[in-house]
Parts: C-alpha cells; structure tokens; sequence
C-alpha cells in the first residue's frame, strides 16, 4: 500500500453524526471507525496513502436492512426523510469508494468523512 501510495476507503453510518432510536451500538460502533479513519490517515500520509470514509444512511438492498425496506410503506416513510426523497442504493457508496479509490482526482482528499445519505445528515426537512 505505501509503495503505491494507495487508498483505504472505510465505511460508518450516518447513525453517527444523528441520534436515532435503536441505535447506540451501530453509533458508537461506526463512531470509532470515523476516529480511525482521521488518526490512520494522520499516521500514513506522510507515505502517500489516503485515508477516507463513507458514510451512508439506509441502503436499499442490503442484507442487513431487507425488513425494513421490504415492506413498500416503511421504505417509503424513511425514503421521505431524505431530502432527496429516495432511499440509498449499493450503487451510491459504491460509485463514491470507486473514485476515492481509483481517481487522480481523488488525489489530495484524506482522512474525511463522506455522508453518501441523499442530504439526510445536513438538510433538515
């Protein structure tokens, strides 16, 4: 990784930044990841790797949200909290770790945190 001077991209959630119900352990959890992705990118930049994280709200099609979302008016009441109005796809955390990953134009961004989370942690509504 040092000798290419490459990227690790991380993941957290937007459970972090907001208080929700049912959620202090994924929060504290992803809490931590966000405070490893700063400190390991203070710790490699000096060897040219970067450091990032993403952090999604509720995904469509993942595994571990599939009740929720299967069930058409739950997704489309959490869907509303989004100023974007649509829940999150793989696609969209994917299409970010992808350039955080692989593009020059990514090339001076380290040790941020990326709310990937259709406006929910920024706009209120």
């Amino acid at each position: 990784l040092k000798k290419n001077r490459g990227s690790i991209v991380l993941f957290s959630s937007v459970a972090v930044q907001h208080g929700f119900n049912n959620h202090v352990i994924i929060g504290a959890a992803k809490g931590a990841v966000e405070g490893i992705t700063r400190n390991l990118a203070a710790d490699l930049s000096s060897s040219g790797v970067r450091v990032n994280c993403i952090a999604p709200s509720l995904t469509a099609n993942a595994a571990i949200t599939a009740s929720l979302t299967a069930n058409e008016k739950i997704a489309a009441s959490i869907a509303a909290a989004h100023p974007l109005g649509r829940l999150g796809a793989p696609e969209d955390s994917a299409a970010l770790a992808a350039f955080l990953l692989s593009s020059d134009d990514s090339s001076w961004i380290t040790g941020q945190v990326f709310a990937c989370d259709g406006g929910r942690s920024s706009i209120l509504r």
